[in-house]
């Protein structure tokens, strides 16, 4: 199966957590007036009392288009935030969780993020990891862990699907 690139909006994220970046909602001024602040950029959230915070630093070898994803992942307990650091295009991969609580590849979706925007994943969403397109990228990551298994699920895909540039059809 192939699946198209589509460009990130927020209206197309909303079912898989929230994109961050300025200029969503009213601001303030900061800083004496030189800068404009925006609060409650993502819902972040961490179902176990056990967990903790982790801001941790991730740097990503690019990747070429045809990409296979061949795994999916997913936190269960916290929601993952990825706000890149030096980056110029990244993939985000992302699906739907069926009842039986495996994702759903019928509606797997592929998003082209620019490097002026970060993905906040709500707790529970498949998604692939990150991926760097063009250029080697960094990227501040915040999850909520304790070191356990409970941190991450992976589930291998049965069959590879590749991601390929253009728009959203199948």
């Amino acid at each position: 199966m192939d699946l198209r690139l589509e460009p990130l909006s927020h209206e197309a994220f909303v079912p898989f957590g929230q994109v961050i970046s300025a200029g969503r909602g009213a601001g303030a001024s900061a800083n004496q007036g030189t800068a404009v602040r925006f609060d409650r950029a993502a819902e972040l959230a961490n179902l176990r009392p056990t967990a903790t915070p982790n801001l941790a630093v991730f740097r990503s070898l690019p990747q070429a288009l045809p990409f296979e994803v061949k795994l999916l992942e997913r936190h269960v307990w916290s929601t993952q935030a990825f706000l890149p650091l030096r980056c110029v295009r990244f993939l985000v991969c992302v699906a739907p969780t069926l009842p039986n609580g495996l994702p759903d590849l019928t509606g797997l979706r592929a998003f082209v993020c620019g490097p002026g925007d970060g993905v906040n994943y709500r707790p529970g969403t498949w998604h692939h990891p990150i991926i760097a397109l063009d250029g080697p990228a960094e990227f501040a990551m915040l999850a909520w862990e304790d070191g356990t298994a409970g941190d991450c699920e992976e589930r291998p895909l049965k069959e590879p699907v590749r991601v390929v540039d253009g728009g959203p059809s199948r």
